[in-house]
């Protein structure tokens, strides 16, 4: 777009203008950058809502022979104060170890910095300098060691942890859930993993921190757990001393009330009444008889023909016995009771009869029951006028 009539400015805004939806989203002019080889960038504000602090970039070629001026490219370009995403991460570096599934791998890096080659047994005389006797006793002893501790760490791997992957390792594991920070280790009531029966200490330098939990009630059985740590089970603790379910009351006893059942009348059947009448008789062979179709009929009801008072005759008693009446002691014990009340208020004839009948009880001969019925009604006549 060569224009030889306009300065460059005007011509870099009306590209913005044209590139932008509407007119009024290309601001005033900000600055010109000389970016090298006649080639100029020229910004401008923006007013595009939600793009607060970007800016229009118009870049130009100028020919300096032909003193023209050519538009390269124009976009809106992002400054310091603009509001940006951050900056991209690869996929590997943005992933958690809780993102993995089972069924996923993502692999080792061949440059992990985690790793290193394992110890490898060299031939006797691989890159060996020369030896003197002295030498000869060191090296022995030291190659004793070294296999020693070799076997002992099981270094002889293709690759084994470094200093730096022990030291990550140890930093995860002592801040993780299992480390002295948990909830459960403030509810261990000062029992750490050191001093439990269930704690496998590790081998090598890890041995210092950790161990594995081996108790199968334990929410950590089978787990990596730090020394200071504490699940709560640990194996001094003892069991707790089994409670009830619940709280068993005395049993109560009712000494006032006494239940009375109701016996059921026994219920006249005629068959039943014959039935034992002839048992209780003497068999006679000569009186007995065959029953004829005749009387069987007669004495047989239908289903059908059968009312409800037959069913009810021939129904089985119920099982639960029915209570006809409740007596209530507690009212003849309060009788009782204001009975002896009212004795001593009483006039004192009455103990006077007692006496004379104790005393003639045992003066006079023994009175017959008629004799001592026809006595009641005078002392009862000869007592009311004296309560009067």
């Amino acid at each position: 777009m060569p224009d030889t009539t306009l300065d460059p400015q005007a011509i870099a805004k009306a590209v913005a203008i044209e590139v932008a939806d509407e007119d009024n989203q290309v601001g005033d002019f900000v600055e010109a950058i000389d970016l090298g080889d006649d080639v100029t960038d020229f910004r401008f504000e923006t007013r595009v809502r939600g793009y607060e602090g970007w800016q229009w970039s118009v870049t130009l070629y100028h020919d300096v022979e032909l003193d023209h001026w050519t538009v390269n490219e124009s976009s809106l370009v992002p400054t310091d104060k603009a509001l940006r995403p951050p900056a991209w991460i690869p996929w590997k570096d943005r992933l958690e170890p809780t993102d993995l599934a089972v069924t996923d791998s993502i692999g080792t890096e061949p440059d992990d910095p985690r790793l290193e080659e394992g110890f490898r047994a060299t031939d006797a005389g691989e890159g060996a300098p020369a030896e003197t006797p002295e030498m000869s006793e060191t090296s022995e002893t030291s190659k004793e060691d070294v296999e020693d501790a070799v076997e002992e760490f099981e270094l002889s791997r293709r690759h084994v942890l470094t200093p730096l992957g022990r030291a990550q390792t140890a930093k995860r594991w002592y801040e993780g859930p299992r480390g002295p920070k948990s909830l459960s280790t403030k509810t261990a009531d000062g029992n750490p993993c050191s001093t439990c029966g269930f704690f496998i200490p590790l081998k090598g330098e890890l041995n210092l921190l950790f161990g594995v939990c081996a108790n199968k009630w334990s929410p950590d059985d089978g787990r990596v757990v730090s020394v200071d740590h504490g699940c709560g089970e640990h194996s001094e603790i003892e069991p707790p001393e089994p409670s009830h379910l619940w709280v068993q009351s005395k049993p109560a006893f009712d000494d006032l009330h006494i239940d009375i059942i109701a016996q059921a009348p026994r219920e006249e059947r005629g068959s039943v009444e014959l039935i034992e009448q002839l048992e209780g008789e003497e068999p006679n062979p000569n009186d007995e008889e065959e029953a004829s179709e005749e009387d069987i009929e007669a004495n047989t009801i239908d289903d059908n023909e059968a009312s409800q008072e037959d069913v009810q005759e021939h129904a089985e008693p119920a099982d639960s016995p029915e209570v006809e009446t409740t007596l209530d002691l507690s009212e003849d014990e309060e009788t009782e009771k204001s009975s002896d009340d009212e004795e001593p208020a009483e006039t004192g004839e009455q103990p006077v009869k007692q006496e004379a009948g104790e005393t003639g009880d045992s003066a006079g001969p023994e009175e017959s029951p008629e004799s001592t019925e026809s006595e009641k009604p005078s002392e009862t006549e000869s007592a009311e006028p004296t309560e009067q």
